[in-house]
């Protein structure tokens, strides 16, 4: 009893709850109120549906002191993952939990809910908003950094032919990055744009990592350790603004520093344990084999993998941290897959054929991200009500 009680204690302040002071044990109740007669779900259900899907066990305690609850809790409606009437023992009589869901209109036969998955009533889904009808925030709304890598060839490559230019070789030598601004995350929904940034604005379609503990001098076989989670990512680019500062040897930076989204979510790496292919031969790190799609308007414009990486986020990692701390809510990029940015796409395009139109994104288009096992992150793009350029101070 004194393991349950401050089980329960540590877990009322990350429970999400109406009431301030509410425990763990009152939220399950108030779940299990709200199953329908004739309906059954698990205490593993009930868990994920309170934010903690390991809680489980505890579920169980709360219903097996709950018989003289009120209001009246029906923990009869409450079984294991595979419908057994294992809390049985918990009733005045063994044969109690089966006569209340008898008289509820659920059929049981040796301890076993009949029709277990016509039955079932998950919580999670049925207690909850419709997504549609509210504002998803970034998962990291405000990182303590955000870095963006150059991680796949193909997109070099292709960048590097349509310029006419070789391959570099160190690409192969090892991975780099540049720090965006941190300050300037978005989650999915409207993006406000100057005029400037309409001068061939850009989508770039790629994945992040969020850093989940401390570290420094991070090896690279060690540094999965160190991810928390796989989130979309989309490095929104106003490429005049950006080729303009590089001349100039530095950047890029203010053609990419007025919004990078993430989102929807953050995908904790035991859900992509099915995804998991075998880095690039001489590299190190986990890699994923998960489709990738960018569609504007409905209209696919780029497909790749991020199986396709060739420096692992874990490589990634080794050189970010050399000498440097790494934090909890630091987030890095992946870079752009290939095929994954109008600017490689157009590149391509008038290197086949010189009279291919350019695209680029305008006022009111939706661009929609949509990434296997990862979601689906979408923008729309909204032009600010204002003629201010800075393109146009230009001295000379």
């Amino acid at each position: 009893m004194k393991n349950k009680k401050a089980s329960e204690a540590s877990l009322k302040s990350v429970q999400p709850s109406g009431k301030k002071d509410e425990s763990f044990f009152e939220q399950v109740f108030h779940v299990v109120r709200k199953i329908p007669k004739g309906k059954v779900t698990s205490y593993g259900a009930i868990a994920a549906a309170l934010g903690t899907k390991s809680s489980a066990r505890m579920v169980g305690w709360a219903l097996n002191g709950s018989h003289r609850v009120r209001p009246k809790v029906p923990a009869q409606r409450v079984v294991n993952r595979q419908g057994l009437l294992t809390g049985k023992i918990h009733f005045d009589y063994p044969e109690q939990m089966q006569e209340l869901l008898e008289k509820d209109g659920v059929n049981v036969i040796d301890d076993q809910v009949v029709d277990f998955a016509q039955k079932f009533w998950d919580p999670l889904k049925e207690l909850g908003i419709p997504i549609d009808s509210v504002q998803i925030l970034a998962p990291v709304p405000f990182p303590t950094s955000c870095r963006d890598a150059y991680a796949f060839r193909q997109h070099v490559a292709a960048a590097r032919r349509n310029r006419r230019v070789d391959m570099i070789p160190e690409f192969d030598q090892y991975p780099i990055f540049y720090f965006t601004n941190h300050l300037s995350i978005k989650g999915p929904g409207e993006i406000s744009c100057m005029p400037d940034h309409f001068e061939k604005l850009d989508f770039e379609l790629e994945v992040a990592v969020l850093i989940c503990k401390h570290g420094k001098n991070i090896k690279a076989e060690e540094a999965d350790e160190y991810i928390g989670g796989l989130m979309i990512m989309n490095d929104l680019s106003a490429r005049t603004l950006q080729m303009e500062e590089m001349l100039l040897n530095l950047g890029p930076a203010k053609g990419k520093d007025f919004a990078t989204t993430i989102g929807p979510w953050l995908v904790t790496l035991d859900e992509l344990e099915a995804f998991e292919i075998a880095a690039k031969e001489g590299h190190v790190g986990k890699n994923w084999n998960l489709k990738m799609t960018c569609k504007v308007n409905d209209v696919q414009v780029s497909e790749g993998n991020l199986g396709d990486m060739t420096w692992t986020f874990a490589e990634i990692i080794e050189r970010a941290s050399y000498g440097v701390d790494l934090y909890p809510g630091d987030v890095i990029g992946s870079g752009t897959v290939g095929t994954g940015c109008f600017l490689e796409l157009n590149g391509t395009g008038k290197l086949d054929n010189p009279d291919y139109e350019e695209q680029w994104l305008k006022d009111g288009d939706v661009v929609e991200m949509e990434i296997e096992a990862l979601g689906v992150l979408r923008n729309t793009i909204v032009a600010e009500d204002t003629d201010w350029s800075i393109l146009e101070r230009k001295k000379g």
